[in-house]
This record gives C-alpha cells, structure tokens and sequence, in this order.
C-alpha cells in the first residue's frame, strides 16, 4: 500500500517541531507496513521561528536562508518530504480560503509524484487547507485527519472557510479523527454522518528518567498561546504558594511568552518558573521527563499529543474536563486527571492532591494506560487499518 500524506504543519530543519505529530504518524504507519511519502505545503514567507533559528547575516540573507530551508527536499528518519510551493494572502484574514491557493501547485505535485510513484491513497493532514486543496485533485481515495483548529477555528472565519470545511468533509472517503469528540464536531460541521475513524495519536515509551529535578515540579509542553491556559497554572501555583512551593516548567515558545513572564512575576513566581524556550523534540521530552506533574488545562483541545507524552515518561497529567483528548485518555485508564476548564481553584486543589499522595504510583499507572492504548506502534496499526477500510 503506498499513501501520500499531504500537510501543511511538517517538519522542516529550520523548525523540527512544526507538526511532528504528523510526522510521528507517517512513521508509525510505515512500521504498520504502508509506504509513505510526504507533499509538505510550504509558502516561500519564512515563518518568524524559521528566521529566528537561522544566523543573524544580514535581513537580506537570512530570509533568502530562511526561504531555501524551507523549499529544499529532504529525507526525514527515511521518509521523502517534498517541499510544495504555493503563494497566498496574509495570513490572518485569509487562511480559510488558503486551500484555493495551495491547489494549483498541490495538484501538479500530487500528479507528478503519481506518475513515478503510483500511490493508492492520499492523507491530507487538516481538513481546510490542505485537506480542501487535495479534494479538488482527482485521483485516488482520500482520507482527511481532523486535528484542532481546523475544525474548531477556520469554519468561523467566514461563510467561504465554511464552505471550504465542508467541502473537504463531503468529499472525503475517508475522516480520521484524532479523539470522539472531534468526529462529533466534525460531523456538526458537515451537517450529517461521516465515514470516521478515531485514530488516537500516540507517545513512545522512554526508559525512567536518569535524575528528576531536585525540588517539585510542574510542566507544561505546549505553544505559547492563550487557549493552552499557562495563565490557569500560575495562578494555581500562586493560590498554593502558603502551603505547598513548586517549580513551574515551561517548554515551548510563541506570543504569549512575554504576557505570561509578566503574569509569574506579578504573582511573585518569578523565581520558581523558568521558560525553557521551544527544544528539539528528543530534548523537550528528556526534560518533561524529569518533571513531576503535567498541567495543561488547555480548550479546544482534540487530543494533546504532550499529555500522553508526559503520561509515557511516568508523569501524572491534568487537563479539563469537557475536552475531547483529555476526555479519551481519561476514559482509556489512569493516570489522567480532569479539572473544571477556567478554574485556577480546582486545578490548585488537584495539584495539592497529587503531591499530597503518591505521584510516583499515579505516574506508573499513567505510563501503563499509555502502553495499553497511546503508543505510537497502536497510531499505526490503527492508522493502516483505517486506509485500508477506503481501499476496500
């Protein structure tokens, strides 16, 4: 079976965390036994983090740096990446119409590769854009993945993103959702039933942790954005400063770094939080590692590859009650814990619950519910299986 995966977020060597989900999966699948190869969309703009990772040269020269890392072919762990070029509008108005500009140019690439590489099935990754450009293509069976904001955010955008969303959906042999929750809310979107399958993303699981931070602490893996609720765990972390002193980790970058340093100070944290930055992935997870709980009570969020990442590496994970990752790993086992979303007071008393007990017995049952049911060799299994339900 030979699949070509269509993505926009993939990663690159100027960003090798940008969409490794998608990556992780295209991996799992080809252990599960298909052959992938991978049509990444990319816009000759270099992201700010892009051009943030490359050598101050000179404006002039970093960005044509930034613009060669970005078009130039590469093999990653032993997949082909193909980088497709497409022009489009600022981002911030128009990227719900963004599938009618990468369709020229994702049209041309997919036949292309089609004729030196005849593949059975195309796996758009995100139903708008990439997933309305690919159903504009006739060709093989399609299977769209919803992941988060394309789902959640881009059929608010506008009557045409709405459009583009349910174009994507009615068209697709195939929905692959990552969580329950999110094949409801796909089907709300799409005003009807759909061909589904819920593929749960997945974690490897890593030998214990060498050395654990000397002094308690909480981490969270995440983009430094609002919906990912970092505010809600320093606040939890200032209401429980009387009785119980923890460290706060935070991994990852993004706009809200600035706003949230601010916040840790003027809650008199600022000693007992450190902004890690955004890390390799292998390093990220090393340091998630060493930590000893995992908050993120985050909204709109699908699944959450970093709670069973963190539930992998023996940490316990709190996330909100009423989202649909959360939910799902909740009901699969232990080791996941629910919070009310927006409550500082509830998440203060879980943390002091866990520690208060024994988080070290509450980690290894966390990292059991994810060897039963979150691995990446299961996202595979179940990642082929869902291709070959289309091709049947």
């Amino acid at each position: 079976m030979r699949v070509a995966i269509v993505a926009e977020w993939y990663p690159s060597p100027a960003d090798p965390v940008l969409g490794i989900w998608a990556h992780r999966q295209a991996m799992a699948a080809r252990e599960a036994g298909a052959e992938v190869r991978v049509l990444a969309m990319r816009r000759p703009v270099p992201p700010i983090s892009t051009l943030r990772a490359l050598p101050d040269t000179g404006p002039l020269r970093r960005w044509t740096a930034g613009v060669r890392s970005t078009l130039e072919p590469l093999e990653l762990d032993g997949i082909e990446v193909r980088p497709v070029p497409f022009v489009a509008p600022p981002r911030p108005l128009s990227y719900g119409t963004w599938g009618h500009w990468m369709a020229p140019t994702l049209h041309r690439a997919l036949g292309s590769l089609r004729a030196e590489w005849p593949f059975d099935l195309v796996h758009a990754h995100c139903i708008s854009p990439p997933g309305y450009a690919a159903a504009r293509w006739d060709g093989p069976p399609l299977a769209v993945s919803a992941h988060g904001p394309d789902m959640i955010e881009v059929p608010e955008r506008s009557s045409l993103a709405r459009r583009a969303c349910v174009s994507a959906l009615r068209r697709a042999d195939l929905l692959i959702a990552n969580s329950n929750w999110a094949q409801r809310r796909c089907e709300e979107v799409a005003g009807g039933p759909l061909p589904t399958r819920v593929v749960h993303l997945g974690a490897d699981l890593p030998p214990p942790a060498e050395g654990k931070r000397e002094r308690p602490t909480v981490v969270t893996l995440a983009h430094l954005v609002a919906r990912k609720r970092h505010a809600v765990v320093l606040h939890a972390l200032a209401e429980l400063r009387p009785s119980l002193e923890l460290d706060y980790l935070i991994i990852g970058d993004g706009p809200g770094r600035e706003p949230l340093e601010r916040l840790a100070t003027e809650l008199g944290l600022g000693g007992n939080v450190t902004f890690a930055g955004q890390l390799e992935h292998p390093r990220a997870l090393a340091e998630l590692a060493r930590c000893h709980l995992c908050a993120m009570p985050g909204v709109e969020e699908p699944f959450g590859v970093a709670f069973v990442e963190a539930m992998a590496a023996g940490l316990p994970a709190i996330g909100s009650r009423g989202e649909g990752g959360p939910e799902d790993i909740a009901a699969a086992g232990d080791g996941m814990l629910l919070v009310p979303p927006d409550d500082h007071r509830a998440l203060a008393r879980t943390i002091a619950e866990v520690f208060a007990g024994d988080p070290e017995e509450l980690g290894r049952a966390a990292r059991a519910t994810v060897e039963r049911s979150f691995t990446w060799e299961r996202c595979g299994r179940e990642t082929v299986a869902a291709y070959e339900s289309v091709l049947r």
